[in-house]
């Protein structure tokens, strides 16, 4: 009779261990599929950006937005009104998503060419993105970026 209750519990305790995994794999699957979510805003918002698409902008950025740029910090309808006089073209580079519940930070880099007092430049950012999911999806709460320079 020994014997037999230490299989059952062997099985049971395995069966426990079994359960448990299976709100962790679930949790593994939801949290790439919002880092995929999230690298598809990163990028339509380089597009809208690129083209000038205040409209798509605005269904990304939450009416709070503050983006702190050179330290100085740009409220949703600055940001959009100066995005209406440039275009610049931007080339994401890696970033790095960490996903939190309903809240998602963004590391990562961008390149940048725009005019500039008359001439193409080439500006080269790192940046650090705050989205949080509200009733109608993720938006972009926070976001700051830094020109990066090269050492000398």
């Amino acid at each position: 009779m020994n014997s037999i209750m230490m299989v059952g519990k062997t099985h049971a305790g395995l069966l426990l261990l079994l359960l448990a995994a299976i709100p962790i794999k679930a949790q593994q699957k939801e949290t790439e599929s919002t880092e995929i979510a999230i690298r598809s805003l990163e990028h339509e918002w380089t597009v809208g950006q690129s083209r000038n698409d205040n409209s798509a902008l605005n269904l990304i950025f939450d009416n709070a937005l503050i983006y702190v740029e050179y330290g100085k910090l740009v409220s949703k309808g600055e940001y959009l009104s100066r995005i209406k006089k440039e275009a610049p073209h931007i080339v994401l580079e890696p970033m790095t998503v960490r996903v939190f519940g309903n809240t998602a930070i963004v590391v990562g880099s961008y390149r940048e060419r725009q005019f500039h007092a008359g001439q193409r430049k080439l500006f080269h950012w790192r940046f650090v993105d705050t989205w949080v999911l509200k009733k109608n999806g993720w938006v972009l709460i926070s976001a700051a970026s830094t020109p990066i320079t090269s050492n000398p």
